[in-house]
């Protein structure tokens, strides 16, 4: 296989999340330093342990079609959502649909269509239930709505793994397109349950922060008062291309898709295990032909978890060193689960392109035990010539991206 054919390049992106309704918003969000987690005001949440969200920033009813809209799970409109603004990004590309796949992640699915429809069985009966509830519950959903919107037949691909998905969506995009199975992939990730079974669950395992007197200081990755993660919502998505597709049509280049590495660690189905997370980083940088001395930066997975954040700078530190500056944006946006690679993604291809590191917000104190360079106070300006992406799930899943210039 020829050097070109192996070349892929982002030329588009698209997000909706808890900092804004667009890339550009949410970007501006992130070197802000600014939060998008707040108070959940609802009746529903008056009893629950956890009272805070990283809700979004703009609904998703008021970019689509009401009656359209109607028809699907939250994560299938903020798929759908970041999807289209992420090709029209690319230039809407004129590509054979035979050539054109989409792989988008999701760790939960529909499920507050699932929780939804299954209330209304109980209160109400069968004839209430609504016809449109499968596919707004299955989880291949949101990857099958942005196929058709696009025409995509070149496959249609949901991984779910946790918060791992996103990632993994992206890294088989950059599989799909080396194998010579596609020129164009969609790919991204999306996650939309905000729910008092999620939120109960995740208290009860003690993996949420409880902060419910103080949301925007409540996500602390790094910083020894960390007490858990803050659930999420969002969804990212990328236009990934064969490079000399691309270049055939003239096309922008954010930056290039160099390698990426997914390891299972066969451990523990919710602890973490630092021997999976390396070798993820390592096969990364393997299909990216990098030496870990290469890479300028690392976004963190970083959750806020006590044990999770310790195992991942215990990891980064073995496979990449403390030389790169590090960074954990899920302390302005939450833990978006199966959308949390894709942000990742997106975050690291705009420190690649703009030359600039978001700072970590809520980082007061960092844990002795974090031997890493993490970026705090203001972003840091600078060339990034290769950025490293991990995105950890339950289960034991590990994906790490890796994107460099496109220049």
């Amino acid at each position: 296989m020829s050097a070109e054919s192996k070349d892929v390049v982002v030329t588009g992106l698209g997000a909706t999340t808890p900092l804004g309704g667009d890339v550009a918003s949410t970007w501006s969000a992130l070197l802000a330093g600014r939060s998008g987690i707040s108070a959940i005001e609802e009746e529903w949440a008056a009893g629950l342990p956890v009272r805070i969200a990283g809700r979004l920033a703009v609904e998703p009813t008021e970019v689509l079609d009401r009656v359209q809209a109607r028809r699907m799970d939250r994560c299938e409109q903020i798929a759908l959502v970041a999807a289209r603004e992420a090709w029209a990004d690319a230039g809407t590309p004129e590509v054979d649909p035979e050539r054109l796949a989409v792989v988008i992640g999701t760790g939960t699915g529909g499920a507050l269509t699932l929780l939804g429809q299954d209330d209304v069985l109980e209160a109400s009966g069968v004839r209430k239930v609504s016809p449109h509830t499968v596919p707004m519950l299955m989880a291949n959903g949101p990857a099958a709505w942005v196929s058709i919107e696009l025409g995509a037949r070149g496959g249609a691909h949901t991984p779910v793994s946790a918060c791992a998905s996103g990632a993994e969506a992206i890294a088989m995009g950059l599989d799909l397109i080396r194998l010579g199975r596609a020129d164009v992939v969609v790919a991204g990730g999306t996650e939309a349950c905000v729910h008092p079974l999620p939120l109960a669950g995740f208290a009860q395992a003690k993996a949420h922060s409880t902060r419910n007197d103080d949301p925007q200081r409540a996500s602390r990755p790094f910083d020894v008062d960390r007490d858990g993660f803050v659930i999420g919502e969002g969804a990212v998505v990328v236009v990934l291309e064969r490079a000399g597709f691309a270049a055939a049509r003239a096309a922008r280049r954010h930056a290039r898709l160099a390698g990426a590495g997914v390891t299972s660690d066969a451990h523990h189905i919710t602890a973490a295990h630092p021997e999976g997370q390396v070798r993820a980083m390592r096969m990364a940088l393997a299909t990216a032909g990098l030496s870990p001395l290469e890479i300028d930066h690392v976004h963190a997975h970083a959750t806020s978890t006590p044990k999770g954040d310790l195992v991942e700078a215990e990891s980064v530190t073995e496979a990449i060193g403390v030389h790169p500056a590090v960074t954990a944006t899920k302390s302005m946006t939450g833990h978006l689960f199966g959308a949390a690679g894709a942000m990742g993604a997106l975050a690291s291809v705009l420190a690649v392109r703009e030359g600039v590191i978001p700072a970590t917000r809520n980082l007061d104190r960092l844990d002795p035990a974090v031997k890493l360079d993490v970026v705090t106070g203001l972003p840091r300006q600078g060339a990034v010539r290769a950025a490293l992406t991990n995105s950890f799930g339950f289960g034991g899943h590990n994906a790490s991206l890796v994107f460099t210039s496109a220049s």
